[in-house]
């Protein structure tokens, strides 16, 4: 399989690039923001463009809520504007399938600047589904973490970062508090298992593993032998406080995640250990956008 995949230095991009090549399928375009491209630069690629591609991977985005929350005009610009210039590149270049992340956040009753977005993300694949004849998976990932220095600024990355700098946790909202998470490399499977089991269909991919995160936050603050507390700060706009995804259709293709959030973190730490980089510079974001 000849693929192009946006995204590829995130942590999502990064993992699934490394399977795909891992599994002898050939990259014929990448894009990604770090290298000085975005998906609205594709135009730019196209002369380098000699094979033709079987699949495109689209996983750049604006994922950061808060973010979106502060400024909507990052969600319309990454996620709107650039599933546009993605399935226009794919209809031009009569590419059949196309790969897309939406967000298992649209699972959810409350609706922000983010979540709109990626409901238009899904709604715009299908509608050149329906007109083209793109074929296509949506994907709905759910809080995916891993080891990577990764600056989006996620939830486990900030936590182990103040945790290791002996700084606050901060947590927005109550201790009743979930998230479903999902290990990286289970959310690699869930893609690799969709693409091999029928396509023109959505598959929300977690870890089934709802998790309490005050809990959590101690479970870090014990692994880490940390002095740390936990912050209590106010919830977050528009977002759900009980997070726990349904992932019985992804489990009807054989999809079993393996990695549970305990086992996840305590590979985040190793990673952390081995890897001051990942948190000597970092910067939680959390604050700069609710104003804390």
């Amino acid at each position: 399989m000849r693929y192009a995949i946006t995204g590829h230095q995130g942590l999502i991009g990064t993992y699934l690039k490394k399977r795909l090549d891992k599994e002898g399928h050939e990259c014929v375009l990448q894009i990604d923001q770090k290298e000085g491209f975005n998906v609205m630069d594709l135009m730019f690629k196209e002369t380098q463009l000699n094979e033709q591609i079987d699949v495109f991977f689209h996983f750049a985005a604006q994922c950061k809520i808060n973010e979106a929350i502060a400024h909507p005009i990052l969600a319309h610009k990454n996620n709107v504007d650039g599933i546009l210039a993605v399935l226009e590149f794919c209809r031009r270049h009569k590419i059949p399938k196309i790969v897309v992340a939406s967000s298992s956040r649209v699972l959810s009753p409350e609706r922000n600047p983010y979540v709109a977005s990626k409901i238009y993300v899904e709604e715009l694949v299908k509608a050149y589904h329906d007109c083209y004849g793109i074929e296509y998976i949506i994907v709905r990932p759910s809080t995916v973490y891993g080891p990577l220095f990764d600056e989006t600024s996620r939830l486990i990355n900030n936590w182990l970062t103040a945790a290791i700098k002996e700084e606050d946790l901060k947590l927005y909202g109550d201790d009743a508090k979930t998230l479903d998470f999902t290990y990286i490399s289970d959310f690699v499977d869930g893609v690799m298992l969709t693409i091999s089991n029928g396509w023109n269909k959505e598959y929300n991919i977690s870890g089934k593993d709802e998790t309490n995160l005050f809990d959590l936050a101690n479970y870090i603050i014990w692994k880490t032998k940390s002095r740390s507390k936990i912050k209590m700060l106010t919830s977050e706009i528009a977002q759900p406080q009980k997070v726990s995804v349904d992932i019985l259709k992804l489990e009807k293709l054989g999809y079993k995640p393996k990695i549970d959030i305990l086992k996840g973190v305590d590979k985040m730490v190793e990673f952390y250990i081995k890897n001051p980089k990942t948190w000597k510079n970092y910067v939680d974001k959390g604050e700069q956008y609710y104003g804390k």
